[in-house]
């Protein structure tokens, strides 16, 4: 007998607000803390790295406002890869009963779209990263990104009972 979790579900907008800007804080906070300790890279200097997907090489001279932007421009690619699992696990139920399985698998592949497709497009070729660069980028992705997406949005999911099956049982009067 699968127990009701409606005290702990969240609604999808929940689950992709949650699950987003999670994974944004999650994925900043390494790159601040990596490339600050590998390389010395400061983060607003890596908030102008992002910004300058927009602003070109104008956004590390732009100072706090190209900084704040980078931040803006990181939390909403953050909250749209949360966007596109929530949907796409409100179709596939499967994704929200193995959230620790497929979580990390959708994080390798916000990885790879964005470091080999976005950036790709937006830069053009780059030189492939220094192994430590790769092993922790996908890393990040997949338990700083992937996973907590999933695991909110596997709190949304409807009609879920604690271990993760569909339940039938329901709420208490």
């Amino acid at each position: 007998m699968a127990l009701s979790r409606s005290h702990t579900a969240l609604s999808p907008t929940l689950a992709v607000l949650a699950g987003g800007l999670t994974a944004a804080l999650l994925d900043i906070t390494y790159a601040f803390t990596f490339f600050g300790l590998t390389r010395g890279t400061s983060p607003e200097k890596i908030l102008h790295s992002i910004a300058s997907g927009v602003l070109g090489k104008a956004a590390y001279a732009g100072g706090a406002l190209a900084a704040a932007l980078g931040g803006t421009l990181h939390v909403g690619i953050a909250l749209v890869m949360a966007l596109v699992y929530v949907t796409a696990s409100r179709n596939l139920p499967a994704l929200n009963r193995r959230p620790w399985l497929w979580g990390p698998l959708y994080g390798i592949g916000c990885y790879i779209v964005m470091n080999y497709v976005v950036l790709l497009l937006r830069f053009g070729p780059r030189p492939p990263p220094h192994l430590e660069v790769l092993l922790g980028g996908v890393a990040i992705h997949m338990f700083g990104v992937g996973l907590p997406i999933a695991l909110f949005a596997a709190r949304a999911a409807p009609s879920l009972g604690l271990a993760g099956v569909a339940s039938t049982a329901q709420p208490a009067a």
